[in-house]
């Protein structure tokens, strides 16, 4: 499968009332057709950022100020409003964490996904927009969905809410779906349902999928490649069973041994001590050293370049350079 998306060198600046927030620094990824990619780290590591600026969908304050972003051989970031308009929901489409924030409370849900057919796919009829949006329930494994076409959000459980965005989002058909914390606001029974639901749908529309979470049981789920950010940057990448298995990055490791155990009932969870870089003032180095066990002066001074672990799989440590150990030796 070919690559269908690819980002490079994506640099994202917020302006504040305090200063300049740089928050995505210099991030490279790529998403290969009809594959799932987790994008994975703890809360403002850049995560959702990077993917509002692939959308084009950045605050006011924010600015995407280097870097391209490939679709099918366009570079999104040189493309007016109205262009990404076009994009949007018909080839790139996007769903949200707390699915009642994204759907209109005065809107019967049916009419919600009528909308966006009437967005994107202007020769439907009426007709054909109400019986797409009839199967696009069906379809997202909601039962009696003629029924359910003339509810209100309220009238749904959060499940349900959830399916009906996935709807929306799956309305016409976009090439790549980006999942923003999908799983979130729902209890532990239901985000095991919207997974198997991705999934599934994966498999019959044959989109490609990235999925951002802190979750890593989600990656292990439904994910074939992973990345991770950390400080706005992106330190690890490798195939699912790699990162689990065989990571090679301090903070992914971290990430990991912090995963509750079902076998160990009982004890304390592993957390990472230390707090994250202020990105107003990032590290001049690896942005992970001020919490890494392992961290060398050179860690602090320098920011490692990605070093290949495997077949597609790399990571930006200094520990994975030949001479690491003979570093740290020396600053015993």
């Amino acid at each position: 499968m070919g690559k269908i998306l690819e980002v490079k060198n994506l640099t994202i600046h917020i302006k504040t009332h305090k200063g300049v927030v740089q928050a995505v620094r210099g991030v490279d990824f790529y998403l290969n057709e009809q594959e799932t990619l987790a994008v994975v780290g703890e809360s403002g590591s850049g995560k959702s950022i990077t993917m509002k600026g692939v959308m084009g969908i950045l605050p006011k304050n924010g600015k995407v100020v280097d870097g391209t972003v490939m679709f099918q051989g366009n570079d999104l970031t040189k493309y007016t409003e109205r262009q990404m308009q076009q994009v949007r929901g018909s080839e790139i489409a996007m769903i949200f964490q707390d699915p009642m924030t994204s759907l209109n409370p005065t809107m019967k849900v049916g009419k919600q996904i009528e909308e966006m057919l009437k967005e994107h796919c202007k020769e439907m009829s009426k007709a054909d927009r109400k019986a797409r949006a009839i199967e696009l329930l069906s379809l997202v494994g909601i039962s009696n969905p003629e029924a359910r076409y003339d509810q209100y959000p309220h009238q749904l459980s959060g499940g349900m809410r959830q399916r009906v965005v996935i709807a929306i989002a799956l309305a016409c058909d976009p090439k790549v779906l980006i999942a923003d914390e999908p799983t979130t606001a729902l209890d532990v029974t239901i985000q095991a349902q919207i997974l198997d639901l991705m999934r599934d749908l994966q498999k019959k529309i044959k989109t490609s999928i990235i999925i951002i979470t802190h979750n890593l049981g989600v990656v292990a789920n439904i994910a074939d490649r992973v990345a991770v950010m950390y400080g706005g940057k992106l330190v690890e990448t490798g195939d699912v069973a790699d990162i689990f298995h065989n990571p090679c990055h301090e903070y992914t490791k971290g990430l990991l041994r912090s995963i509750p155990k079902a076998h160990e009932k009982g004890g304390e969870l592993q957390a990472i001590p230390g707090t994250p870089p202020d990105l107003m003032d990032p590290p001049v180095g690896c942005p992970f050293a001020a919490r890494c066990q392992e961290t060398m002066i050179v860690c602090q001074k320098f920011m490692p370049d990605y070093t290949e672990c495997g077949k597609n799989h790399k990571s930006a440590c200094w520990m994975l350079d030949e001479m690491a150990q003979e570093v740290k030796a020396d600053e015993k």
